[in-house]
């Protein structure tokens, strides 16, 4: 490998080292629902973020919640302490499109439409505070 790719490959196994990910795969919610209340909590404190999923009427806030308080666990397993109220946020939050199942609908005059039911992948991470 050469000396540039192994430092860029330091400094991102460095960086790695203080974020805390979780990923939900084949969420059975179209995306575009889904970013509707990742939105919502992009940016913010973590514990913030729990209590605005909390109060979101909204099946996807369910999910996110409880994704959100997979990645704080994942913290305090790494970090090896309990999180507090001010030390975390959501650095990024990513909603990608996942596998779509087909199926068929019955139409007027012996024709069929299709219905696409869509799922999603959501990336999580949240970092410190003192490190943004």
């Amino acid at each position: 490998m050469s000396r540039r790719k192994e430092l860029v490959a330091n400094e991102r196994k460095e960086a790695m080292k203080t974020t805390y990910v979780a990923r939900l795969r084949n969420c059975p919610t179209s995306p575009r629902k889904m970013r509707l209340v990742a939105d919502i909590i992009r940016g913010k404190e973590v514990f913030k973020a729990l209590n605005i999923l909390r109060f979101t009427e909204k099946e996807a806030a369910g999910r996110l919640e409880k994704l959100l308080r997979s990645a704080i666990a994942n913290y305090e397993k790494k970090s090896g302490g309990a999180a507090q109220a001010d030390e975390l946020f959501i650095k990024t939050i990513m909603v990608d499109s996942g596998a779509m199942l087909k199926r068929i609908s019955p139409a007027p005059q012996g024709r069929a439409h299709r219905i696409h039911k869509r799922s999603n992948h959501v990336t999580l991470i949240i970092d410190q505070v003192t490190n943004a």
